[in-house]
């Protein structure tokens, strides 16, 4: 029993990278949330993380985390692979959880786990945090306002050169195809259809061609896709993991103007219209996953709805194993 029905306590599962800054910080500043509890396979791993940023408990074993009394609700931060083993469990427990994205490494895994949360009316956040950051909420603002009129088609290219740790052959989970199918498509087109689902509405049709061209790795590394929002709203993607320079640019076409931005490069927003070019830099917190965090604890506290719940991540899921389909 929470002695404390205004503070929420939480305990992660997987404390890596991911938590060092982006996340793991965003928690211990919002007011109201509290971490008293981290997990970890590697327990050296999990103490030393817990001793740094001033946790009380560490763990080693996942089902004693979750079934500690002083557990309240749980972040589950490890590769997808293991979301629904860990999601059920959960779930089961009655706990509130947060789950990285992608929900999971396809849409049926996907869609058990949102289940699991639903049949108990438990709520499921997952870490699609561009919906809350303000450089995105600006650019809905100025889709809801019609700023570029009706818009019509939205395209995104991403494309990169391999890394050295591509080249090198080592052994990476983002582009295990037991993992992650999609390779870094999964890892990070995500939330990018993610997001455009939550401009446009959910998607009706999606397909695409997908083949590993370099062979440095088992998952796929080129995706080319088109899809159909039920609003009447086309779209178009290519990903490609294997060439000379970086682009990531997103282009929204309106009857009346276009919205150019970036899904990973911080860069200006621009508005091109009749009217003129409006740019706009707009920097994210240091830990970039603080507003997603902050409006988990309104929801928790029945102050406002979380934009990026289990359903619109199952959504995602779909979406992306439509594109993949050979």
């Amino acid at each position: 029993m929470n002695p404390n029905p205004k503070k929420i306590r939480w305990g992660i599962i997987g404390c890596g990278n991911v938590t060092e800054l982006k996340s793991g910080p965003a928690y211990q500043k919002t007011v109201g949330f509290e971490i008293v509890a981290v997990m970890r396979r590697d327990k050296e791993k999990a103490a030393d993380y817990a001793k740094r940023h001033g946790i009380k408990k560490y763990y080693s074993n996942a089902d004693d985390l979750i079934n500690d009394p002083e557990v309240d609700a749980v972040y589950i931060a490890t590769p997808p692979d293991s979301h629904k083993f860990y999601g059920l469990k959960v779930a089961l427990a009655g706990k509130p959880c947060c789950i990285e994205k992608p929900l999971a490494p396809n849409y049926e895994d996907s869609l058990a786990i949102h289940e699991a949360f639903l049949s108990k009316n438990i709520p499921l956040f997952v870490a699609y945090y561009r919906r809350a950051l303000p450089r995105f909420e600006n650019i809905k603002s100025w889709v809801d306002n019609k700023e570029i009129g009706e818009i019509r088609h939205i395209n995104w290219n991403y494309f990169r050169p391999p890394s050295s740790l591509d080249l090198s052959k080592e052994y990476n989970w983002r582009t295990d195809s037991a993992i992650a199918p999609g390779g870094y498509f999964d890892d990070l087109a995500s939330h990018g259809l993610d997001f455009f689902v939550y401009l446009f509405g959910k998607v009706a049709v999606a397909s695409g061609i997908s083949l590993n061209q370099q062979k440095l790795y088992s998952s796929k590394d080129a995706i080319t896709a088109n899809w159909l929002h039920e609003s009447g709203i086309t779209g178009s993607g290519s990903w490609n993991f294997g060439c000379e320079f970086l682009e990531d640019t997103v282009t929204i076409y309106g009857s009346k103007g276009k919205i150019t931005f970036s899904l990973f490069e911080e860069n200006n927003i621009v508005l091109e219209t009749e009217k003129g070019k409006t740019e706009m830099f707009i920097a994210h917190p240091e830990n970039v996953q603080l507003y997603h965090v902050q409006k988990m604890k309104e929801h928790l506290f029945g102050e406002s709805t979380h934009p990026s719940l289990g359903e619109s991540a199952v959504h995602a899921n779909w979406i992306m194993d439509r594109i993949l389909l050979p």
